[in-house]
Formats: C-alpha cells, structure tokens, sequence
C-alpha cells in the first residue's frame, strides 16, 4: 500500500489534478486499489485514465487470449508485437505500466467465475465491464458482501452503458454560503443531506455540504426497478427516453435464458429478441412508438461489436467518475448511465424499485456493512443481500455463512494475506 505523504516529484506531475481537486483528494487516488475485470476496449480506456490520474495500484483480471477482433479498437494491442494469441492482460500490461510507472500493474490471467468473495475484499474498487449480467450479479453479490464500490459497463458499437452500486457513499460539495439555512434533510429518495460546515476563503463564506447517495444491487436496476416517478407524470420525458434502455435490458434477458450468448441473426433468435425488447419497453411504460423496427435493426447489428470512440466516451466518464468517488468531492453516478451513439447522448436514469419495497431496501443499506475507502466491516447481515438474485455462486458467495450471519474476515488482515498478485 503506499504511503500517506506526496513526494515533491509527484506533486509536480500531478500539479494541474491537485489544483482542480486538492491534495486530500489526490492521497485518496494514490492510495486506492482497483480490479479491472476484462481488457477489451472499454477497459482499456478506463485503465488509461485511472493510471494517468495516479492511483495506488491496478490489478486486470482478464483469462482470454488476443484474438483479431481484439486489434480493432484495442489500442495496447498490435499485431506487429506478437499479441495475437496471448493472453490479453499480459499483452497490455508493458504498455499500461509505460503511462505512469508510479502505479503499480499486476495482472491476474485466471478466471474472475473462479474467484472466492475474499478476493474482492482487497480492492477499494471493482470494474467489471463487457460481462454477462450473471457474472455482474455474482461479482456485485461478492463486492456488498465486502462493502466495497462496483461499477459494471459494456458497449456493443454504437451503444453502452454504466452502472454504479456504491452501497452509501458520502460526498462533500463547496458553495457560497448562500441567505437560506441549508437543511439536513432528503433531497431525493435516494440522496439526503447529511452535513453542513463552514469556512472562510479570500474573505468569503464557503459552505462544505456533505451528502450521502444510497444505491441498489446490480440485479435490481438492470432488470425489476421502473423509472422513477417524475418520469411517468411527464409524456415528454418519457418520450425522451433513449429506447437503448429497453433494448440492454431485453438482452440481459436473452443472455439469461440462452446460456449467456447473444443473439444469433437467425429467425428464432430475432423474434426473441423482438419480443423481450417490446415487452421491457412497455415495463417502463415508454410510448410504444420510441421502440421502431429500425432501432431494433441497428441495435442488433451492433451487438458485439467495439467503436473506439464510444469507448473512449464511456470509459472516460467511468474513470472520472472513480475518481470522484475516490476524492468524495463530486455527485457520483446514481446509478445507471446509458449511451446512445445515434444521437451522442449519455443520460443518467436512477433506476430504484418504487414504492414501499424499494423505500425498504435503500434504507436497509446503511446499517448493514459500513462502506469507506478504509472503513472497518461490521457484523454481515443477510438483509444486506436484498434485492439479490437467486443466482449461482458456487465458490463465490456461501449464502449459509451469510444467512447466518458470519462476519467477515478483517479487511487488514485479509490484505496481509492476500495482496495483489506480482506483475507479471
């Protein structure tokens, strides 16, 4: 783990960063461990960013080997080097480490299905991107057991998406003190205020707001939670969602009943898929004729597919968003972001369960596992899975241990134990 104190070099190469979110903020990257699950394009970005931003180490998991489909929008991969049929991880790493060689790279070349929940305990943050959702249930399910930060993405050409689960994650924002008293109190039904400080700077009051974001599980937002209320009074903002909502979420679907593939173009496959996207369409209660039968077309055209600069758009933004998480210093993502490439729009939708259910389980969040960058675990409770899909975890996640609730291993000792695997 790296120290607390900055050295003068690292000031210097970092000047323009600390100057935008201070050194506080910056000692909280440069001590931060984030798992990269998948080195495609998407990751490759997100790992350009995160390194160049300094943090304290990157571990990629990644067991699949360079293929040429790889080498389109890849761009720490070449033919040229010899990277067809290595493992992907291990051919990008050279090139990743080059960006800062003050991070430290490792890579892990085996599968993240085979991994136990303790391995995801010593990581700060976990990325998971082009993933089928079972996987992310099964990875998000291990990261609220270990209370840490997830974030899952995924493109497919012309369209992607982000999601963030950060369990309760506080952030401090700075204004000018302004005549009306700021209040503790709810400011959505998923952020409230929870502090109010101030401070004096060049002879002006400064107000530090500091608010807490509650989140739901991967498995709830990708596929039962609606819009939220303030969308279904208004036609126009319905109206104006991005019919790349429903169509991601007929093919999480599809990959769910269908042994985790996509697609095929066969007539069976096309009506399947048809029929999911018009129903997850008329779920979230969207006009029917924002869903036409050329978007479906382009959508399942696009599926498999990587374009360097949606990539770029979406692994930029996610990196920066873990920054911000990391530095506490911003409004994180609440909590799925979705990429139109036709009309180059990445909106944010709060996808939550309505009602008294979903009411239940964000304010079940807080008390069960407490969420920090270094914060100790508390006693797991089988209420923290709520909301969890019956998926199976068969060498990740023991429901029993946490049905009974066992407590988890100490976050120090179980670094000691099990640091990130050695560069290779």
């Amino acid at each position: 783990m790296p120290g607390n104190d900055i050295s003068a070099d690292e000031i210097e190469l970092y000047d323009r960063q600390i100057r935008l979110w201070g050194m506080q903020a910056q000692q909280k990257i440069r001590n931060a461990n984030v798992l990269l699950i998948t080195m495609k394009a998407l990751a490759n970005e997100i790992a350009k960013n995160l390194v160049l931003a300094g943090i304290g180490s990157l571990t990629i998991v990644d067991h699949e080997t360079v293929t040429e489909a790889d080498l389109g929008a890849q761009f720490f991969l070449s033919e040229q080097d010899g990277h067809l049929g290595m493992n992907r991880a291990e051919a990008a790493l050279p090139q990743i480490q080059k960006l800062n060689p003050r991070v430290k790279v490792h890579i892990d070349k085996t599968d993240i299905r085979s991994k136990g929940p303790s391995y995801f305990g010593v990581y700060d943050v976990v990325i998971a991107t082009d993933l089928d959702p079972d996987t992310l249930n099964v990875v998000n399910t291990a990261t609220r057991v270990n209370g840490r930060y997830f974030y899952a993405a995924g493109t497919h050409g012309l369209y992607g998406f982000i999601f963030a689960d950060l369990i309760e994650h506080d952030f401090v924002i700075e204004r000018a003190k302004g005549n009306v008293t700021t209040e503790l109190k709810p400011e959505t039904r998923t952020r409230l205020i929870v502090g109010v400080n101030t401070k004096k700077e060049d002879g002006k009051t400064i107000e530090m707001v500091t608010k807490r974001e509650l989140y739901s599980t991967w498995f709830l937002a990708s596929d039962t939670a609606y819009l939220p209320d303030e969308y279904k009074k208004s036609k126009r903002r319905l109206k104006a969602v991005t019919p790349v909502l429903p169509c991601l979420r007929a093919l999480w679907e599809f990959q769910q009943v269908n042994n985790s593939r996509t697609p095929h173009h066969t007539p069976q496959d096309l009506q399947q898929f048809t029929r999911l996207a018009t129903q997850k369409h008329k779920d979230l209660g969207l006009p029917a004729e924002t869903l036409r039968s050329d978007f479906l077309r382009s959508f399942l055209q696009n599926i498999g597919s990587e374009i360097a600069p949606v990539t770029a758009i979406l692994g930029g933004q996610l990196a920066q968003d873990v920054i911000n998480v990391l530095g506490q210093t911003q409004q994180p993502i609440q909590n799925m972001v979705i990429f139109d490439g036709n009309t180059m729009e990445a909106t944010m939708y709060p996808l939550h369960p309505e009602g008294p259910l979903g009411a239940q389980l964000l304010s079940m969040t807080a008390p069960t596992v407490g969420v920090g960058m270094n914060g100790d675990l508390g006693m797991l409770d089988a209420s923290m899975l709520a909301g969890m899909p019956p998926v199976d975890l068969t060498g990740m996640v023991d429901f029993s241990a946490v049905a009974a609730g066992i407590q988890p291993q100490d976050p120090v000792q179980q670094q000691q134990q099990q640091q990130p695997p050695p560069a290779a």
